[in-house]
């Protein structure tokens, strides 16, 4: 386990954000690493999403799941190869969806 690269806390986007449809397209939050009870070797990244449409959250505010290997892999879109998911790392982006985050889920910073 120690030996896979995990992703840190914090703001992401999918490959799918478009920054015209606006800074919460496709943005989460993840909020860590968890494992399968009955397998040892399966890992999790656990996540919300900070845009209301997503499913999961219009069905109870719960959290997205998706095996580790998964969500740090790169994808191939129209022969260009890039991160599944990508860091955010511009300060008053991050701002902005902590106040997101506060606001749909009742989190503090």
């Amino acid at each position: 386990m120690k030996d896979r690269v995990s992703p840190e806390k914090g703001f992401y986007y999918h490959y799918k954000h478009r920054p015209e449809a606006g800074f919460r397209d496709y943005a989460y939050e993840v909020v860590g690493v968890g494992h399968h009870t009955e397998n040892d070797g399966e890992l999790f990244v656990v996540y919300r999403p900070l845009y209301e449409s997503a499913m999961v959250y219009r069905e109870g505010k719960m959290f997205d799941i998706r095996p580790l290997e998964m969500f740090m892999e790169d994808v191939t879109k129209e022969g260009k190869t890039f991160p599944r998911f990508k860091s955010i790392t511009d300060t008053g982006l991050i701002k902005k969806l902590e106040e997101i985050r506060k606001e749909m889920y009742s989190v503090g910073a």
